[in-house]
Formats: C-alpha cells, structure tokens, sequence
C-alpha cells in the first residue's frame, strides 16, 4: 500500500511539474519570417520549444533554426561565425560562439519540424536569431527571462 501511495504521489508531481513548462511553438516561412518575435518564461522554468517550418523550400535554398543567445551577444559577429558553419548546420563550434549560445534547434527545411528542451537561464532580455547565412537581419526576436 505504502509503495502504490508513494508511486500515485510521484505521478501527480510530475503532473503537475510539466504543466508548469513553458511549451513555445515559432514557425519560420519561406519569407524569412518567424511568427513571432517575443516570448516570456520564468527563471529555472523547463522550456520546450517547437519550432516548424512552413515553407516548402528545402534546408539548403531556405533552411531555418533558432539560436538562442546571451544577452551580451553581438549579433553581427556571431553571424559571421555562423556562415562557415554550413556542415553543422551553421552552428559554430568555437568555445567562445558555444558559450554565448543558451540553446538551438536544428536547421531545417519546408516542412520539417524540431523540438528542444532547456532550463531558462537568470532573469534577462536574450536575442534569438535563425543562424542561415543573412537570415538574421531579419529573422530576430527576444526571449525575455522573468525573476521568480
């Protein structure tokens, strides 16, 4: 009995744990355009993010992702990094891109869809960018971090 009680407890825990996730869903297009610019979450809250592309271009004419960053960040000269980084999917690999990074989803094409799960870092504003070379002028966007 004891057991069956401690296993209904854990279950309800872990119920109620993933309701408090933050669930985002972006959509990137054919016009290099995210469908949204801005999302909020909390400090320490699990975040999953679904990003789709509703394109029909292949990865390699209109690949798209999204790259999470540091609030510090410069934009400009982390894209640069990025255009060599074809084989990664524009992802560098240097330890000073990696650290400047919170999280990415994979590049992908028209049609295709990726999901990724982090903890959201310290309260803040963090850029987010699709890292496809020059989708970054336009493809921007903030994921504002709220204290607790």
């Amino acid at each position: 009995m004891k057991k069956f009680i401690v296993t209904l407890l854990s279950a309800v825990i872990c119920q109620f744990a993933s309701a408090e996730d933050a669930k985002v869903e972006i959509t990137g297009n054919d016009q290099m355009q995210f469908s949204t610019k801005a999302f909020e979450v909390t400090e320490g809250q699990k975040v999953v993010l679904t990003f789709k592309h509703i394109g029909q271009l292949p990865a390699v004419a209109m690949g798209h992702n999204v790259v999470i960053l540091k609030p510090d960040t410069q934009i400009p000269a982390f894209a640069a990094k990025c255009a060599p980084a074809k084989d990664n999917g524009y992802i560098p690999e240097d330890a000073e891109s990696k650290e400047q990074m919170v999280a990415h989803t994979k590049l992908i094409g028209g049609g295709e869809s990726d999901e990724i799960t982090f903890t959201a870092p310290a309260a803040g504003d963090y850029p987010f960018i699709c890292s496809f070379p020059g989708h970054f002028a336009i493809m921007q966007g903030v994921m504002t971090v709220k204290a607790k």
